[in-house]
């Protein structure tokens, strides 16, 4: 076109580029943009919003504002659509304020955002789950006098659900049949698979009359939710009567149907099973993907059947299917579940080689491995290697170094990572308190871990049963019994019942500073508490009588221990063995 003379107007260039877009051709389009120019074709309006959605495609945002600040430079007025491609491109990398901020501006400079901009400003909010904000937003444009469809609606009602919000969404679902907007496939399919999520079989059941009474008939996707909800179950059985019915519907099941089944089978151990579902599958037409692999592998290494599952390995590359970061970590998980740090180490260094990057769940299932083989050191150069290349260390990585190194005595180090979380990391959830609060309390640090606690206490933390079992244990250990058995009594205070652990702590620390009439009464409260004492519960209390001397106690308590279809563990009855022996030097005659 270029060499044709008269040169084509920028009309036609235009078309050759759209067409050329359609193609996704981007890099071949801002190559010719630029001999556009040096041959002395003019870009307009729609050359320059081409320009920018190829760039915006690429990745390269700033490239695309550059050219924005180009247009305005030139004089020349972006459209609506130049905007909605710049706010696309922001939405797409998770940039949410600054596209929140463009739409201000858009507005501010006196466009009318259409509905397209809007549908995109919403569907960016919710890809990053900014649920309140996408809320507003579609107030925002409802109150601008716009008539979202049930496409806008539809984006924020499946947002809702995927944050739990489920009633939020039910009344949003209700107010879009109010306004006389018609729920589509996709409406009910999003309600359909949040109250499968949640157990609430009753709605689901109203979800799936309502759409019979409005003549919507179930897709593949609605299916393939009430498959997935019943395997989740265990009832398989009844997962086949569904396709069952979905097959008379004319509805054959797909990839996704068959890798439900796979993966339940599997889960249920039954993996010769899922092998005799994928020759099925194949019989019909359709041949496994990465995802379908990607459950085998896990299977086989869960239950040490490590050949197999490199065997699966091997075929997926013969087969051209790449293996995806969900396959290198089922392989390196499997290897740390075998202890086999060396091979598990040899395939991340071959995923990242191969140009699949870890994420976070792989350097954690290392680092976890790294921590189980005592391998503390190499757990640490791991971390710090993320905090240089990787991805974003999650509370998970911390509670697994924390839990490392607590069960290592290396108590100090682990606060020195909690300050560091609370300093640049994660938030820190109870599973993090509880890790430390144990290893302080284990390794005798008191002070500390009243400290923790008392912090625990006035954070958002909701505190259970087990955080004060942890504390009261320790008080107990150290001698510390009157404080255990203050904080005892707060446990109703706060809401919480004791549990029978809880209640052997207190026992075995009342029979460790010589009280056993204090542990027996405690024992015998518990079940007017409705805490029956199980066979631990029975074993501390006749250890307690025999360590005080109260033999007679410890026999009587015994004879009703095993009248409950209890037995003596072997601490018990090593005791008992020890008093026969000091007792009666004869029986060894």
């Amino acid at each position: 076109m270029i060499h044709k003379y008269p040169m084509p107007s920028v009309v036609e260039f235009n078309k050759l580029l759209g067409a050329i877009v359609r193609m996704k051709l981007y890099g071949i389009v801002v190559s010719m943009c630029s001999q556009m120019e040096l041959f002395g074709v003019s870009h307009d309006v729609y050359t320059l919003s081409i320009l920018i959605n190829c760039f915006c495609q690429l990745g390269q945002i700033d490239f695309g504002f550059s050219i924005l600040g180009k247009m305005l430079k030139l004089g020349v007025e972006p459209t609506v659509v130049t905007f909605s491609t710049l706010i696309n491109g922001l939405c797409n990398q998770s940039k949410i304020s600054q596209a929140v901020s463009l739409f201000d501006e858009m507005i501010g400079r006196g466009y009318q955002p259409d509905l397209i901009v809007c549908s995109t400003m919403l569907n960016g909010l919710c890809k990053t789950e900014n649920t309140d904000r996408a809320v507003r937003f579609l107030r925002m444009i409802e109150e601008r006098g716009f008539e979202p469809n049930i496409v806008a609606y539809n984006t924020v009602i499946d947002c809702l659900c995927k944050n739990s919000l489920l009633k939020e969404a039910f009344d949003l679902f209700s107010e879009v049949k109010d306004k006389g907007i018609r729920p589509n496939i996709v409406s009910y399919n999003c309600l359909i698979h949040a109250t499968c999520k949640l157990g609430q079989q009753k709605e689901t059941r109203q979800l799936l009359n309502e759409m019979v009474d409005n003549n919507i008939s179930c897709d593949i996707v609605t299916y393939n939710i009430l498959i997935d909800a019943h395997c989740k179950e265990g009832m398989i059985y009844k997962a086949v009567d569904i396709v069952d019915t979905m097959v008379k519907q004319g509805i054959e099941p797909n990839i996704v149907t068959y890798n439900i089944f796979i993966d339940a089978y599997c889960k249920e151990g039954m993996v010769s099973k899922a092998v005799e579902t994928i020759d099925r599958m194949r019989k019909q037409g359709i041949e496994p993907n990465v995802i379908t692999y990607n459950i085998l592998v896990y299977a086989y290494f869960n239950k040490a059947m490590v050949s197999e599952a490199e065997d699966i390995v091997d075929t997926m590359i013969k087969q051209d299917i790449e293996p995806d970061v969900v396959t290198y970590n089922a392989i390196i998980n499997g290897h740390c579940l075998q202890n086999q740090m060396g091979k598990a180490k040899r395939v991340f260094s071959l995923m990242i080689e191969k140009g699949c990057a870890p994420d976070i769940l792989s350097y954690n299932i290392m680092i976890n491995g790294y921590c189980k083989s005592k391998r503390l050191d190499e757990a640490m150069e791991l971390f710090h290697q993320i905090a240089q290349n990787g991805p974003i260390p999650d509370t998970v990585t911390y509670n697994t170094l924390m839990q490392g190194m607590c069960q290592f005595g290396r108590v100090i180090a682990a606060c020195e990572l909690f300050k560091t979380m609370l300093a640049s990391g994660p938030v820190p959830n109870l599973v993090t308190c509880l890790i430390l609060l144990d290893g302080l309390c284990t390794r005798g640090k008191l002070e500390a871990a009243l400290e923790l606690f008392r912090a625990m206490q006035n954070s958002r933390l909701k505190l259970n049963v087990a955080s004060y079992n942890i504390l009261i244990d320790g008080l107990c250990k150290a001698g510390n019994i009157e404080v255990g058995k203050e904080l005892f009594h707060k446990l109703s205070v706060n809401g919480l019942k004791p549990n029978v652990y809880t209640y052997a702590i207190m026992i075995n620390g009342f029979c460790r500073d010589g009280m056993p009439d204090e542990a027996y009464q405690l024992f015998r409260s518990m079940e007017d508490n409705d805490c029956l004492p199980d066979s631990f519960c029975y074993n501390v209390m006749i250890q307690g009588f025999l360590r005080n001397g109260y033999t007679l106690k410890a026999t009587q308590l015994l004879s009703e221990m095993v009248g409950k279809g209890f037995s003596a563990n072997l601490c018990t009855a090593t005791l008992i063995l020890d008093l026969i022996l000091r007792s009666n030097n004869s029986i060894l005659v």
